[in-house]
């Protein structure tokens, strides 16, 4: 591990435990409501949620295919998706990391069928935008929760129009950093890729909103999507898996510190649930190719000769 990676996983165990700390002191005296939360949800509902996160891994996994591609990848989706499942083992600490680890998979999997990496990285961008569209367009579910202007969405999405023009210009350049954003260039590519966001996002909001009735929390569909806002923003922070506990808490606190820490801590495990099963899913892939690979292949046995006396 370099010494910037070092770096980065020893601000994540800082951030973790500092969250952790403050949580513990949130619910100090309140133990029991804490264990008696965790342990309301029903099986079925944690099993929805783990396969909802699956949903939204897959379903960016293939907006991500689709702006590689647009890039000039001709890898195949198969192996693309490989990369993409061990990668996003990264995501479980950090954000940026999860990210890098998918490029690293990708460049050292197949380097002759993919950009180089300016491109992957800028290849994540038109995904982040999108979404950070999403989140501003929704953002106006934060001003209760967190006592915000009613101007601030308008902000929001005003910058997030601005980075969608500026983007749109440089993905005319056919190179370099600005490959990457070529999907851009298309409309069909822009349609498919906010299509398949759309539906990862929609998975996420549905998994929250699942968890959190099931613990009885009086969320709806707006409080689920304000705390998938502030995951994403606290996902930004090395904070590591407490970032579930600490966006619920944030958004949702007033219904109860201990009720709605449980939430969080049970939206951390079924995404991470989520998370392996996909990873678990290429790891199995990957070696079933090497296994097939590895054989030789099977000579053709020679038809007999018919002889002539």
């Amino acid at each position: 591990m370099t010494r910037k990676g070092r770096g980065s996983a020893a601000a994540t165990a800082v951030g973790a435990l500092a969250v952790a700390g403050i949580l513990a002191i949130a619910l100090a005296g309140k133990r029991d409501q804490f264990a008696e939360a965790l342990q309301a949800a029903p099986m079925w509902v944690l099993a929805l949620a783990a396969a909802l996160q699956v949903v939204a891994l897959v379903t960016r996994c293939e907006a991500w295919r689709t702006c590689v591609e647009a890039a000039g990848a001709t890898i195949s989706r198969r192996r693309l998706f490989r990369a993409g499942g061990l990668g996003n083992l990264g995501s479980l600490v950090n954000t940026q990391l999860g990210a890098a680890a998918r490029i690293a998979v990708l460049r050292r999997s197949a380097p002759a069928e993919t950009p180089r990496i300016p491109a992957l990285i800028a290849a994540e961008i038109p995904i982040i935008t999108i979404e950070g569209m999403l989140a501003a367009l929704s953002s106006y579910t934060l001003v209760g929760p967190l006592g915000l202007p009613w101007w601030t969405p308008l902000i929001a999405f005003a910058v997030m129009l601005g980075v969608v023009i500026a983007l749109s210009r440089l993905a005319g350049r056919g190179h370099g950093f600005c490959r990457g954003l070529a999907v851009l260039r298309s409309l069909d590519g822009r349609k498919r890729v906010i299509a398949l966001v759309l539906i990862a996002v929609f998975a996420q909001i549905a998994r929250n909103w699942l968890v959190l009735r099931a613990l009885g929390v009086d969320a709806s569909l707006f409080d689920a999507t304000a705390v998938l806002i502030a995951m994403v923003v606290l996902a930004q922070l090395p904070l590591g898996p407490s970032v579930g506990a600490a966006a619920v808490v944030v958004i949702l606190g007033a219904n109860g510190v201990a009720i709605t820490a449980a939430a969080g801590v049970l939206l951390t495990v079924t995404g991470t649930v989520g998370a392996l099963c996909f990873a678990a899913w290429a790891g199995l892939d990957l070696i079933s190719r090497f296994r097939g690979g590895g054989r030789a292949p099977a000579r053709p046995v020679p038809a007999p000769v018919a002889v002539h006396s």
